[in-house]
């Protein structure tokens, strides 16, 4: 797992020190607080990792990190990421749970070529995947034709890496128990099956001996199949970590909750989860099963000057103004009901 991670001047992020990690941990904030920002820096670092060294690519790691750093945040020079002000230079250093380490840093005169200050990370196997908060099913084709062939900036390299984990084929077979356990609950969420048609090259949602187009399918159920067919591709494995921005998306209230128990019994397995979110349920849902199984759950909150702040659920619920407003208006209901 990551074990710890520390940014500076990246974007809209001033500081952030993430220490002692867990297998699930929380980004919370307002919206352009920077989250997505945050899961999509660490996300370079690990991807860019995972992806060096692997079959016959005899390109050097700092290939790796810049070409995922350009593609992920879409600069027209890399040194654009860097927060703005004089002399400033963007720094972030990340370690593993075995204690390897991974540092780079770079400038705001910086073109397309990060070279790491330091890189002992240990090689990983497993696979790392962003998800983002709208689903990629109905837009497979478009964004394999802007990303990998015309390679054009609009949808950036988690969209692309993530359909070409999707088009990994459904493996037969035993599956870890957990992953059997959460594909079932995941398409009893939505009484069905998503699948690729291979004849049409085009997925479909399938309920009973019905057959629907995936363009007229709910983007909940589009957006829960995503997950499912990573467990049912074996392209996700014990160790591999998943980035989710905002997995409250289009989803309502009781099948975000499911969703946080699915992500609880996936963690258990070994995968290890970054999730941001605004959503009350989502932070509520994570509380009460940190309590329940006394697991540390660290939390992060941004706020509106770039410096971020570490807790742990297990403390209560941070003070942040999403849980404010979402205890505010509860009261006020009830109090009008009282009346």
């Amino acid at each position: 797992m990551i074990n710890n991670f520390d940014l500076e001047n990246f974007g809209p992020l001033g500081k952030v020190v993430g220490k002692d990690l867990s297998s699930i941990n929380l980004f919370i904030g307002a919206n352009s607080s920077g989250k997505t920002f945050l899961l999509k820096a660490i996300y370079s670092a690990i991807k860019a990792h995972e992806e060096s060294g692997r079959g016959d690519d005899k390109r050097d790691f700092s290939e790796f990190l810049s070409d995922k750093l350009y593609w992920t945040f879409q600069a027209e020079k890399l040194g654009d990421i860097v927060s703005k002000g004089a002399g400033k230079k963007l720094k972030l250093s990340m370690s593993l749970s075995d204690k390897s380490t991974l540092v780079y840093s770079l400038g705001q005169d910086t073109t397309k070529k990060v070279s790491p200050q330091h890189n002992n990370l240990s090689p990983r196997l497993a696979n790392s995947v962003f998800l983002p908060p709208k689903e990629v099913l109905s837009l497979q084709n478009i964004i394999l034709k802007s990303a990998i062939q015309e390679k054009t900036f609009g949808f950036d390299a988690t969209y692309a890496d993530l359909v070409l984990a999707l088009k990994n084929p459904l493996q037969r077979g035993r599956n870890y128990n957990s992953f059997r356990e959460s594909r079932t609950r995941l398409e009893n969420m939505f009484a069905g099956r998503v699948e690729f048609d291979g004849n049409s090259d085009k997925w479909i949602y399938k309920r009973g001996n019905s057959k629907f187009s995936i363009l007229t399918t709910a983007e909940g159920i589009k957006k829960i199949a995503i997950l499912d067919t990573l467990l049912g591709n074996r392209f996700l494995t014990p160790e591999s970590i998943i980035f989710i921005d905002e997995p409250e998306s289009a989803l309502h209230p009781t099948a975000i909750t499911q969703l946080i128990d699915i992500i609880h019994i996936l963690s258990q397995e070994g995968i290890q989860f970054f999730i941001a979110s605004h959503s009350y349920y989502v932070i509520k849902k994570l509380l009460l099963i940190a309590n329940k199984n006394n697991l540390a759950i660290p939390v992060f909150t941004g706020n509106s000057d770039g410096v971020w702040e570490q807790a742990c659920l297990l403390d209560g619920m941070p003070d942040n103004e999403i849980i404010n407003e979402s205890i505010r208006l509860f009261e006020e209901e009830f109090s009008a009901e009282s009346e």
